[in-house]
């Protein structure tokens, strides 16, 4: 009968759809309550990132197994990046707003997985247009992943801790990005080089790839997910007196400028990665494209322990210093690596890799900081500045035809120095600062709300679990039942609640 029991529960029929207008525990989880959900979104991190790292070795293997140029191969950076868009700001967004986070987690994954099978039939034809389409239909899934993924480790558990816990997820995706050149440079070429049979090799990899994601995609249905809502999200604004998410959705100037910056900075991050074995091979003797591949995984290596010691740092530094100091930084070592040649000029751009670390996942965090109610709608414009790496890679390897790939890292350089404008704002600039730095200081899910009011804010003791906090919305929401008076009652409780 247990057994029995437990089936049932796991494929009880669910609703999908989560209800924006009401307010649910969720909100106010603590860091503890919060580590179930984001334990499991933290493993979608590591799956783009290792997408990723896939993505930069197969560019310059192609540049030889395919016989085409640089400018060319940076059609899968465009066919990669240039999905995102269309996912953050169209279809994925629209799940997003309409249906919740589960939704889209699985929706992302289901794409994810399509995308990863495609790979086979363009390995069969030796396609670099078919290898194009494949990877647009994997960025359209990653990047439904990153409109909900970013967002929702930003409002689940305290908002002081937003952006340690978005830069501890990214830096497991910065370990994806280290397995995916290693796995490209031994499983992909080692045996193979650069002949059309390490295609086949390709091809099983992402047929694995794509059994794994349809599981996942599995377990996230079942999971028990807490669900985070418009309301939840305005909730927490208010509490930290922020009147930012009181203007229209259009009048989010900072939201924009975080955007433009993020589109600035991707462009970049992306063509450096990109290139850098074109690179290397180009400015240090004796390197071969395999050895380069090496060189990109300690490079990467680099990023992902960057991730973890910028994570540490924003215990003790306010993120936005950190993100300042770090992003010139990038401009500095870039600079440098212009002019640099041999190890010198390797280690510039290495250490280029390890200050870009924190910079993507602290935009995002910071650009929705104070949005409320409109958060949802703001993650999906930031995650659509990953589009810059459709732009900034065409127009780097365009000049590397030319020039040769160091002189090309000027471009990069540009786009750094454009994105470097938003940490200046967010540093000195009133408007910027007080939104980024009062929901900084929210005690929401630090303290009870208890000792945050002085008084008993409802009729038991102590936060209500994450478990507790699904299985409530998931009752509500299931086989049209409506949730008892009682279970109804819980968030109304807190809605009355002021600091």
């Amino acid at each position: 009968m247990a057994r029995t029991s437990v089936t049932k529960k796991i494929f009880h029929k669910r609703s999908l759809k989560a209800d924006n207008s009401k307010r649910t525990p969720a909100s106010e989880l603590t860091l503890r309550q919060s580590l179930l959900p984001l334990c499991l979104v933290t493993i979608l991190f590591f799956l783009w990132g290792f997408a990723y790292g896939l993505l930069d070795t197969l560019n310059k293997h192609f540049q030889n197994t395919l016989g085409i140029s640089k400018g060319r191969s940076s059609g899968l950076q465009a066919a990669y990046f240039g999905a995102y868009p269309l996912a953050s700001l169209g279809y994925a967004n629209w799940i997003l707003r309409r249906f919740g986070y589960k939704p889209v987690f699985m929706f992302g994954l289901c794409l994810y997985g399509i995308g990863a099978l495609l790979m086979w039939p363009a390995g069969l034809k030796k396609s670099f247009g078919g290898f194009c389409g494949a990877t647009f239909v994997i960025g359209s899934g990653l990047g439904s992943l990153e409109t909900a993924a970013n967002p929702y480790l930003a409002v689940v558990g305290p908002p002081r801790y937003s952006e340690l816990r978005i830069n501890i997820a990214q830096g497991f995706n910065a370990i994806g990005t280290v397995v995916g050149p290693v796995l490209g440079s031994y499983a992909f070429f080692k045996d193979t080089a650069d002949s059309v049979n390490s295609l086949k090799n390709v091809q099983w990899v992402y047929l694995a790839i794509a059994i794994f994601v349809f599981i996942l995609a599995g377990v996230f249905y079942i999971s028990p997910l807490p669900e985070v809502t418009d309301s939840d999200m305005q909730y927490q604004v208010e509490e930290t007196h922020v009147g930012q998410a009181e203007k229209p959705f259009w009048k989010q100037y900072t939201l924009f400028h975080a955007a433009f910056a993020q589109f600035c900075y991707v462009g970049s991050q992306v063509a450096i990665a990109g290139y850098f074995i074109n690179y290397v091979t180009e400015i240090r003797s004796n390197t071969d494209s395999a050895l380069g591949a090496k060189f990109l995984a300690g490079a990467q290596g680099c990023f992902a322990a960057g991730r973890f010691s910028g994570s540490l740092l924003m215990k003790y530094i306010r993120p936005r210093k950190v993100l300042l100091v770090y992003q010139t930084l990038i401009i500095i070592f870039c600079a440098a690596a212009i002019t640099q040649r041999q190890n010198t000029g390797l280690a510039m751009l290495m250490l280029t890799l390890v200050f870009e670390s924190i910079v993507f996942p602290t935009l995002v965090a910071l650009g929705i900081r104070g949005l409320g109610r409109h958060t949802k709608r703001g993650s999906g414009w930031i995650v659509a500045g990953v589009s810059g790496g459709a732009v900034v890679p065409p127009i780097l390897g365009a000049v590397s035809d030319i020039r040769g790939t160091p002189l090309a890292m000027i471009v990069p350089v540009m786009f750094f120095v454009v994105a470097w404008t938003y940490p200046i704002c967010v540093n000195f600039v009133k408007t910027y600062r007080e939104a980024a730095d009062k929901i900084g200081e929210s005690e929401i899910g630090v303290t009870g709300i208890e000792e945050r009011t002085g008084s008993v804010a409802g009729a038991g003791k102590g936060e209500p679990d994450v478990e507790k906090a699904a299985a409530l919305q998931l009752e509500e929401v299931s086989s049209g039942e409506k949730a008892s008076p009682t279970q109804e009652s819980a968030p109304e409780v807190n809605k009355d609640v002021k600091v």
